[in-house]
């Protein structure tokens, strides 16, 4: 049978994790807690799909503004100009001026899928990144969650497009395991900070689950530096 081809995450040493990468057109949910650098992991994801492969990807903040998070990116090392053709940042307040024109009596939730659907059409983007979930089903004003997020993510599988949907859950939740949104997704990815010694907390990060991949469902530290995301082993007290 066909492989299915794989996004490399460019976090080193966790693409070896997960055989090579996220399956091509995998919705994948980024959860953790706060503090976790969840939307500074998934841009970096895109910004080194757009710049060593030059993948067309979307980023949509309906949290921080577009500015906001192009300066946290710049200080990380991101260079905005180096992926200005083929990486786009769109922030809710855009989406907001562009969806002036919505006519009355529609949902939010709809008007927010025609743009991203008449993005799709005039970009062609092969990744896209919401950040995140929490936001958009406040302002969206899911009546009914699990329908509503089921039929969110038929909708989100027919942009034939890689996503990767962010979500900030509590401590609590992320063990359970039982949310909604990760029975519809086809990966999960979980962050949190783990209390090292008595001072000290780590970053660490763990695929829970990836369709089609054989994945090492381990947590394993995870580090910043030089510009770079990298994982190791994690090693406990």
């Amino acid at each position: 049978m066909e492989q299915t081809p794989r996004l490399k995450t460019s976090i080193e040493g966790f693409d070896r994790i997960l055989e090579g990468g996220i399956p091509q057109g995998h919705i994948v949910l980024m959860a953790g807690t706060p503090g976790t650098m969840k939307s500074s992991l998934v841009y970096y994801m895109l910004y080194n799909m757009a710049k060593e492969n030059g993948t067309t990807c979307v980023y949509v903040t309906l949290e921080q503004s577009r500015n906001s998070l192009l300066r946290q990116m710049e200080k990380m090392g991101m260079r905005t100009e180096d992926v200005k053709q083929n990486l786009h940042v769109l922030d809710l307040g855009l989406i907001r001026k562009n969806l002036r024109h919505a006519a009355g009596g529609e949902s939010w939730m709809q008007v927010f899928k025609g743009y991203l659907s008449s993005l799709k059409n005039d970009m062609n983007f092969s990744v896209i990144a919401i950040d995140s979930l929490g936001v958009l089903e406040t302002i969206s004003d899911m009546s009914n969650r699990r329908t509503d997020l089921f039929y969110l993510f038929e909708w989100l599988r027919d942009l034939n497009s890689t996503v990767f949907m962010i979500s900030e859950i509590s401590s609590d939740r992320l063990f359970e395991g039982a949310y909604d949104e990760g029975y519809l997704a086809d990966g999960i990815i979980t962050l949190k900070m783990q209390v090292v010694r008595e001072v000290e907390t780590q970053r660490r990060i763990r695929c829970v689950k990836m369709r089609e991949t054989n994945h090492d469902p381990s947590y394993y530290s995870l580090l910043f530096s030089g510009c770079r995301f990298q994982v190791t082993k994690a090693i406990s007290e």
